[in-house]
């Protein structure tokens, strides 16, 4: 009959485990800081609204468009006057930083994506 001598965390032959404590609390730093970020996030699209909605309209022009569509409409629209509403979005987002980081963030990557593949960037 042999006898397992064991520690506090378990077997002594195998290295010490982390206490339950410090596991736990990273645990929940991790959980807490993901719930702040997430809601920091949704706090932002609720104060924008409207902003949201023209993001995604832009998005969705970008994501429907043929490379050929954005390059004609890019040579279409040198030199031409912005529409009303999109030059009081401009100033909106002029006026208003946090609006217009926020405006930024959503519309960045999948505009710039799309430029990309359409050699409109390099």
């Amino acid at each position: 009959m042999s006898i397992i001598l064991s520690n506090y965390y378990g077997n002594i032959n195998s290295p010490p485990l982390k206490p339950l404590e410090s596991v736990m609390s990273k645990k929940w730093m991790i959980f807490f800081g993901v719930a702040v970020a997430v809601a920091a996030s949704g706090v932002t699209w609720a104060q924008f609204p409207i902003m949201n909605m023209v993001a995604e309209k832009v998005i969705q022009k970008y994501q429907g468009s043929s490379c050929e569509t954005l390059w004609q409409e890019k040579a279409q629209g040198q030199g031409k006057p912005k529409p009303e509403n999109e030059q009081r979005m401009v100033e909106m987002l002029r006026q208003d930083p946090q609006m217009r980081q926020a405006f930024f963030e959503k519309i960045s990557a999948p505009i710039v994506n799309k430029m990309f593949e359409c050699g409109m960037i390099p």
